[in-house]
């Protein structure tokens, strides 16, 4: 029976609450894109990764209507729509139409807005968002290539692209129990309101509001809220470590990938590259030179043995960030920049590479479909949110990290996770 099953937005924001859900006692199975043709499934929770977190709204709309109504075909009982921690949409989408037309599918009168992942920082208060001690609008979300973040207030972000009104749970409802919480639901949407926002501060809220939505037919949040949600109908005594198991990465040649711009992913690159062997994508040459795949690999290959994986990355600071796309065009300079690490990680699994290390979600997405991996096992967290996965049909295994996720030697750390041939 498939209790949960999940539309994410993007690659890594799939991977961040499968390893919440499994985490949290339920069996999970994540698939790339909607599964195509007949599909036998056993599991707890399914999670669908799309790549709609910025492509145009008609386009991410469809496609989270078909992955809704293939879910449904399986029999979920309950949808979740996951977007990004840090709420990444823009004055037009894509959380809010998304949200109207799931909400429309399922005659659903009600939904909540939950991004909060406490253990990572992401917090509401009040209906505000924070990253750590900063409000989002002053985190380095401010300076994000694609969605900028400059408000704080979930109720005005939702109100700006959605079709209709956002109220507050506010977290003295919250401290008062789920009867309070699943009061102040029927109250708001007594006075109008589509959308509920939660103010969540830590584990407890989480379990909560998990217990809260339960025979709710669609919720919306991050990660974190899959953590209350599991615990709330995960089986006694189920065990972690058990539904884990299958996730985890096998001894192989590994590579690290970076394609992400966030800050925390420029802290991470430059600790790796302190220590390991690397090279920076050039920009001009993903657009012009046909021959660059070529020549990445031929670096890549003799390196593959190093005591480090070596790292190949298209990371750099928000100035230079900008100075590339003013002189290239950030859409095309970006779909460059991907393409080229796609067409790289497809040359690397045939000269034998099993292990990769990615991060961005426009990157894990690209990396993801050009390995041909179609569904994943979920296995253990690197850091809160980025479990290894292993592909279901052959041994390839993947961290597919967001941009803001993990500390400062992820890289590292992804690795020592991986056992040494025998």
């Amino acid at each position: 029976m498939i209790r949960v099953g999940v539309i994410a937005d993007d690659f890594t924001g799939a991977t961040d609450i499968a390893s919440f859900l499994v985490a949290n006692g339920l069996r999970a199975v994540q698939f790339s894109g909607i599964p195509q043709g007949d599909v036998t499934l056993d599991t707890d929770a399914v999670v669908i990764s799309l790549k709609s977190r910025s492509c145009p709204v008609d386009q991410a709309v469809t496609d989270s209507l078909a992955a809704l109504a293939w879910l449904k075909q399986q029999g979920a009982e309950q949808i979740y729509f996951k977007y990004c921690s840090t709420f990444d949409s823009t004055a037009e989408g894509n959380i809010g139409p998304v949200t109207d037309a799931l909400m429309e599918a399922l005659d659903t009168p009600l939904t909540i807005l939950c991004p909060s992942l406490p253990v990572n920082g992401r917090s509401v208060y009040m209906g505000h968002l924070f990253v750590g001690e900063q409000l989002l609008s002053d985190s380095g979300m401010k300076d994000h290539p694609v969605t900028p973040m400059t408000d704080s207030s979930l109720i005005r972000l939702m109100n700006a692209q959605a079709k209709g009104t956002t109220g507050l749970v506010n977290a003295s409802v919250i401290d008062a129990g789920v009867e309070a919480v699943q009061a102040r639901y029927a109250e708001l949407q007594a006075q109008g309101h589509r959308y509920a926002v939660v103010d969540t501060l830590n584990e407890r809220h989480l379990e909560t509001l998990g217990q809260s939505v339960q025979g709710m037919a669609l919720v919306t949040g991050g990660s974190g809220l899959a953590l209350g949600i599991a615990r709330n109908l995960a089986p006694a005594g189920a065990n972690a470590s058990d539904t884990q198991a299958a996730g985890q990465p096998q001894a192989g040649r590994t590579v690290v990938l970076s394609g992400s711009c966030s800050v925390m992913t420029n802290a991470q690159v430059a600790a790796y590259r302190a220590e390991a062997e690397s090279l920076v994508l050039d920009v001009e040459a993903c657009l012009n030179d046909a021959g660059y795949v070529e020549t990445l690999l031929n670096w890549v290959l003799p390196r593959l043995d190093n005591a480090l994986a070596p790292m190949l990355y298209a990371t750099a600071e928000p100035q230079k960030l900008k100075a590339i796309q003013a002189q290239y065009g950030a859409e095309q300079a970006s779909h460059a920049v991907e393409q080229t690490f796609g067409r790289l990680a497809a040359r690397l699994k045939a000269e034998g590479v099993t292990n990769f290390i990615v991060a961005g979600g426009e990157t894990s997405g690209i990396v993801t479909q050009s390995l041909n991996v179609e569904a994943f096992h979920i296995g253990p967290p690197i850091a809160p949110g980025v479990p290894w996965v292993r592909a279901v049909s052959e041994p390839i295994s993947l961290t597919l990290k967001s941009g803001n996720f993990g500390q400062e030697r992820f890289f590292f750390d992804a690795q020592a996770m991986i056992p040494e041939a025998k």
